[in-house]
């Protein structure tokens, strides 16, 4: 068996060849089980040295809301120069795109299939997506909110608002959410007013093409970038491979004055303390304690345990508590400090490391890390996933198997780390890819022509 222990403090150290964990000594009932060199949970049975790890044997630690002392322990970041440029679009307003693209972006589902014969006759991008009427308070507010993110993102050169004429959303009170708008960017089209929306529509964006078409690549500097950072389908090579390869890469891209976000709340449970002494100030430790405990707060609300998680996939693939499936999450964020702590539906504004309030639900998280205004996002997952978002979604394979067999998905491979590749030499590999796919290199979630979109929700549909 080929093992690795990850961390000094650990009691538990992990087969290779399956991701799962193995006792390295004698563990007793009620210890706990350490991984990462923190808690993961506790043995619920006394466990011998050898002995497999596992939900029979161990459960979590995690309970109520907890209270936090801002200890802060952190390096400021030391900026550095970098000659590495990639292709992107600058935008009238200063703003950047790695792509030059065509959205159409509904105000109400009920237009779905209308957008959808649109983009097939034209070649736009449609998001399918059952809201924007019947919906209530905050509901409604944070679609308006995720539909402007949508509608204001720079990889859209054009966009074409589609509504009904009668939903809670309509255009004329979406247009107030907007606040402002360039008349040669952004139109708008109710179905209910023309005679044939299908010609109405080709019309608006053939314009939309046309201003596209004023936009030219041109070398822009890593400081532009805004990248997402979410997993999915993990297992128990993530938190070794793919997410530490995701965290140098970050570090690399925020030394370069560039930006990443982080979101998933829920799966920073366990985990929420090593982020909170990153944050650079007490104001951005309290609003990172208000995001951790509101999230549990949204579970007992609907009389839900906060640590219903791992999923039967992460389970099956080594993965046994929260705790565990966090502690690998957050490493996607690197080492650097927190500067800032966004709300959902909020667009990022400070170049380095920013939370992002959000579940974990694969398709609303990379919604909501478009919103925000990543231009691309990187997707790390053990199991394999074919979902995209509506920006390139490159996906990061945790194990070399994964890589091989759904190559039609998998942009990426960080098994190499464990075969003698270095984090450094992986981290350059990431870097040399995003600047590519930045610069127009098709992702495999663009390939298939997937890009999917769903928005959170909390209250009453009317």
């Amino acid at each position: 068996m080929r093992t690795l222990t990850i961390h000094p403090l650990d009691n538990v150290q992990v087969d290779l060849d399956n991701g799962h964990k193995y006792a390295l000594r004698d563990i007793a009932a009620g210890e706990n089980v350490i991984k990462y060199g923190n808690p993961i949970g506790h043995a619920i049975c006394a466990i011998a040295a050898g002995e497999h790890v596992h939900t029979h044997n161990m459960q979590t630690n995690l309970g109520d809301t907890l209270t936090y002392t801002y200890e802060p322990q952190f390096t400021p970041v030391t900026l550095v120069d970098s000659e590495k440029r990639f292709m992107g679009y600058l935008r009238e307003d200063g703003r950047v795109g790695i792509r030059n693209e065509i959205w159409i972006v509904n105000t109400v589902g009920c237009v779905n299939k209308t957008a959808k014969r649109l983009a097939d006759l034209t070649g736009a991008k449609h998001f399918e997506h059952p809201f924007g009427c019947s919906q209530l308070g905050d509901d409604h507010t944070k679609t308006q909110q995720i539909l402007k993110g949508l509608v204001n993102h720079p990889n859209a050169a054009g966009v074409l608002v589609l509504g009904l004429g009668c939903e809670n959303n309509n255009i004329a009170a979406f247009q107030k959410v907007l606040g402002s708008w360039d008349d040669r960017r952004v139109k708008f089209l109710n179905t209910q007013d023309v005679e044939d929306e299908i010609a109405a529509g080709v019309a608006l964006i053939d314009e939309l093409k046309q201003y596209a078409d004023t936009f030219s690549p041109t070398p822009l500097p890593l400081s532009k970038l805004v990248v997402g950072l979410k997993c999915g389908g993990s297992d128990g090579y993530s938190g070794i491979t793919a997410n530490p390869v995701v965290g140098a890469f970050s570090d690399r891209l925020i030394a370069y004055g560039g930006s990443c976000v982080l979101t998933e709340v829920p799966e920073m449970f366990g985990a929420e303390q090593l982020l909170m002494q990153r944050c650079e100030t007490k104001e951005l430790f309290d609003k990172t304690v208000k995001m951790v405990n509101n999230f549990k707060d949204y579970f007992r609300r609907h009389n839900q345990v906060i640590y219903e998680n791992p999923s039967p996939g992460n389970k099956a693939g080594g993965i046994t508590t929260l705790e565990e499936k966090s502690l690998g999450c957050v490493q996607k964020g690197g080492l650097a400090p927190v500067v800032d702590v966004l709300d959902y539906g909020d667009i990022v504004t400070k170049n380095g490391l920013s939370l992002l309030n959000g579940p974990g639900n694969d398709i609303v998280a990379v919604t909501n890390l478009t919103a925000a205004g990543a231009h691309l996002i990187l997707f790390t997952t053990g199991r394999g996933t074919p979902v995209g978002a509506p920006v390139p979604t490159v996906k990061i394979a945790t194990n070399h198997a994964l890589a091989e067999r759904k190559a039609h998905w998998i942009d990426f491979d960080a098994s190499p780390l464990l075969g003698g590749a270095t984090m450094d030499e992986l981290a350059e590999r990431l870097t040399d890819t995003v600047i590519a796919v930045a610069s127009g290199e098709p992702t495999k979630n663009e390939r298939n022509g997937y890009h999917e979109i769903s928005i959170f929700k909390d209250g009453i549909v009317l």
